[in-house]
């Protein structure tokens, strides 16, 4: 068969079968006695077989190595076309986000996009000191991504990023919401603290949320943030923090702070003496519930300090007789 033949039957045009024969992909086996190339059933095959490997986004180099490798394995080229195909698909996820966060800031004009298109390629340095500058400089003027926020794992660079986009309101919230969601137990977490920083009514409710979070530390992060603003659904997880030895200091500081206000001082002492005398409380975990309820004013407070201090635990005794003694100074 013909070249011209070959160009028609197979959709490949005689320019690039001529471009293969010069690269070596393909050998006509035969030539006419005037010289044509004359192509056998087998150079076909090998042609379609060039073809097949080029959709599948291979370049003409990696066709060669492949057809020419006797070693070659089918599954470690799909394999790698797979890893391409993630990194080609994950560099334009992140180039949607990029012009979404653009187009959501509303640019005025070519000015504010190039200000935005700057900040974002500032948030994708290596150096960690010209992102931490590119964030302080950002606040007021360009809303920071979030998506810088979530995958920065520099502490300062995170800070003033967080500060940034508190400045620029709740406007954030939405894929800090999703950040929340994430497999990643590292970006939850720093969604979390992202949301703790936002003031206003809407980064509340996101809170009151998290407080149902399977993971921990963002429960914690939530019921320490909820508890200072004087949400009161954060006490239950504020005493598990205390027994269970997670930021407890920090917990109990908040519970103390919130038993100030009125009427939360003996709904906080009724729960954390429940907790006292449940049976599967550890000792280590009642002597850090009992400096708790130290800090919580009012009778309930008393009574209960007044048992503790006759507890079989001489820990638990020598604790709750220490904070009666200061509840008499006072």
């Amino acid at each position: 068969m013909l070249i011209g033949e070959v160009a028609r039957r197979s959709g490949v045009s005689a320019r690039m079968l001529r471009h293969y024969e010069s690269l070596g992909l393909v050998r006509p086996t035969a030539r006419t006695g005037s010289g044509y190339r004359e192509y056998s059933a087998e150079d076909i095959r090998r042609v379609f077989h060039i073809e097949s490997l080029r959709s599948l986004g291979l370049s003409l180099r990696e066709v060669k190595r492949a057809l020419e490798n006797p070693g070659f394995r089918p599954s470690e080229l799909v394999d790698d076309l797979i890893r391409q195909t993630r990194e080609r698909i994950a560099e334009e996820t992140e180039l949607l986000t990029r012009l979404r966060r653009i187009g959501a800031a509303e640019p005025a004009d070519w000015e504010d996009v190039l200000r935005s298109v700057a900040l974002l390629q500032a948030l994708r340095s290596k150096s960690a000191g010209k992102r931490q500058r590119a964030a302080l400089s950002s606040a007021g003027e360009v809303p920071v991504p979030v998506e810088a926020v979530l995958r920065e794992t520099d502490p300062n660079v995170a800070g003033a990023l967080r500060w940034a986009l508190a400045r620029s309101g709740d406007s954030g919230l939405p894929l800090l919401a999703e950040g929340l969601r994430s497999p990643l137990a590292e970006v939850r977490r720093r969604a979390v603290r992202s949301v703790t920083e936002i003031p206003g009514g809407a980064a509340t409710a996101l809170l009151r949320e998290a407080l149902a979070h399977h993971d921990t530390v963002v429960r914690g992060q939530a019921a320490l943030a909820l508890g200072s603003r004087g949400v009161t659904d954060a006490v239950p997880t504020l005493v598990d923090m205390v027994a269970g030895q997670t930021q407890d200091v920090d917990a109990a500081d908040v519970l103390s702070a919130l038993a100030c206000r009125p009427a939360m001082a003996e709904p906080i002492a009724t729960r954390l003496v429940d907790r006292l005398a449940q049976a599967t409380v550890g000792v280590s975990a009642r002597r850090r519930l009992t400096q708790a309820l130290g800090d919580i004013p009012g009778a309930i407070t008393s009574r209960a300090l007044e048992e503790l201090s006759r507890d079989e635990d001489r820990g638990v005794a020598l604790t709750a007789t220490y904070l009666l003694a200061l509840r008499d100074e006072r």
